[in-house]
């Protein structure tokens, strides 16, 4: 039998667990490093105060988590097709979701939801706050029944009988499943960047900290810098960077396993199911109507082990989604071999993708980059070392940084392409990861063209194509095909009667 979602409910009870020990994770972060030094400094009388504030903290959160469990409830409006929550201990918000308006619906389940036997279910629109409606304690069930009814929604043309939903059966056909070696191999061969990032914040936090714990233990900060930098030899330099890359590898392997592990993708019902997580389990349901922008890349190391990784951008809102918020509006599926590529464009997109008209930029796409990126800095470098007398045994440098950034900018020059047929855009751009971004003539909402005023008489422009996942930026083209294209896509979006979502 399937939940009434018709009347009022409330999350599973056992959500006050999982609210309260939120609340107090919160807390816990942000006050961590205030009760080490307290800890430590205090004397055996005070300690006992500090245990009580902690057991005041531990309190303080069930008893929040106790109150929002209370106001907490959601309905299915199935007259009016919409998600109503309601929400807020002191300020009370409703929450209105139109069933049409949802891109994704996301059923966790972290260690504390598995021990407890719960599911988190978070819902995704375009709005601009990321996740509209976040549950945080729901049995399997009625979070499966949930997600049917909020993706599945009836119609009057497509209702179907209360008996027949009671007795169907949730069928799924599974056609893409991720191996850990294939795993492995992208750990390997991609995300340096993000681990890079994930590094360098790690050794921030680590030092700034550091930094309050020796001023709170009054520790001589001048001797500690005197003992590592007599450690410091070119050995140990080398040594150092040789260590970090190794950690580097470490970090982007687990993040790799840790996000998308058994990562399984199958077809549900004409949506998309993802299903990955080692220990936070994740399963997001999708239509394929919703994407706006898919994507794949793919660079050298990638291509010799026959394999690429794919990201479907759904509609987000403006500029206002930015960092983690933004980052659900991506789904990201790492390791596809290109057969398994071309079945889920086939399956996003509705058909095979064919050639099409391929448009290239001028060779004047390269006079800004090499001004600004490699002769200005150049220049600032050289000046500065004929006066500088530190710097001028390093003006050698010059030469190989001048080389490689051109002919990195060359390879930048040559994969900046678009490609136009009758039902799809293919731009294709990238220097290391080489990146194909496809998008369907009616996700199209806005178009912007310009031409640089010295650029009139060559007839050279930019093209920026606008949708709800982002922006697409064609630079230095033919002005008048440019102007031809634009005006064949908005007769296309004007004639057409294909939603764009």
């Amino acid at each position: 039998m399937e939940n009434d979602f018709s009347k009022p409910q409330r999350e599973s009870a056992f959500g006050i667990i999982v609210m309260g020990a939120h609340t107090m994770l919160k807390i816990g972060k942000a006050t961590f490093f205030l009760f080490l030094i307290a800890f430590v400094k205090m004397s055996g009388t005070s300690f006992t105060y500090l245990i009580l504030g902690i057991s005041a903290i531990m309190i303080f959160s069930f008893i929040f988590a106790y109150l929002w469990y209370l106001k907490f409830t959601f309905f299915l409006d199935k007259e009016k097709q919409e998600f109503v929550v309601n929400k807020g201990i002191f300020n009370r918000d409703q929450v209105i979701i139109q069933l049409d308006k949802i891109q994704q619906v996301n059923i966790n389940q972290n260690i504390l939801q598995k021990i407890i036997g719960v599911y988190g279910l978070k819902i995704d629109t375009a709005g601009a706050h990321g996740e509209e409606v976040s549950i945080k304690a729901i049995d399997e069930t009625s979070a499966y029944n949930l997600k049917e009814h909020l993706l599945h929604r009836k119609t009057e043309v497509e209702a179907e009988s209360e008996n027949e939903q009671e007795n169907y059966a949730i069928e799924e056909v599974s056609f893409l499943r991720i191996s850990n070696w294939t795993l492995f191999k992208v750990g390997l061969t991609s995300n340096y960047g993000q681990s890079l990032a994930l590094l360098v914040a790690f050794f921030y936090t680590v030092v700034y900290e550091g930094r309050q714990l020796l001023d709170a233990f009054k520790i001589n900060k001048d001797e500690i810098q005197s003992t590592v930098t007599g450690m410091l030899t070119i050995v140990t330099v080398f040594i150092l960077i040789a260590c970090l890359l190794v950690v580097l590898l470490l970090i982007n392997l687990v993040r790799t396993f840790y996000k998308y592990f058994e990562l399984e993708i199958s077809e549900h019902k004409n949506a998309l199911l993802l299903s990955s997580g080692l220990i936070a389990k994740k399963n997001t349901l999708i239509s394929p109507n919703k994407v706006q922008i898919t994507r794949y890349s793919q660079n050298y190391f990638q291509k010799k082990m026959n394999m690429l990784n794919m990201s479907l951008r759904q509609a987000h809102f403006g500029q206002s989604k930015k960092g983690q918020e933004m980052q659900g509006n991506i789904l990201e599926i790492p390791g596809c071999n290109p057969d398994e590529r071309d079945e889920l464009l086939k399956m996003i997109l509705g058909k095979e993708i064919l050639k099409g008209k391929t448009f290239i930029p001028d060779w004047r796409f390269l006079n800004l980059p090499v001004f600004f990126k490699l002769v200005l800095p150049a220049a600032v470098f050289l000046i500065s070392a004929f006066n500088i007398p530190e710097l001028k045994p390093f003006i050698g440098i010059v030469i190989p940084y001048f080389l490689i950034g051109l002919f990195m900018i060359y390879i930048s020059y040559r994969r900046h392409r678009i490609s136009v047929n009758q039902d799809f855009i293919i731009k294709k751009s990238g220097i290391w990861d080489v990146s194909h971004e496809i998008v369907q003539p009616n996700k199209i909402q806005a178009i912007t063209t310009f031409q640089y005023p010295w650029h009139k008489g060559v007839d050279v422009g930019h093209l920026s194509l606008h949708t709800a996942a982002g922006q697409i930026h064609f630079k230095y083209g033919n002005y008048t095909e440019i102007k031809k294209l634009v005006n064949y896509w908005l007769y296309q979006v004007e004639s057409g009667n294909k939603d764009w979502m």
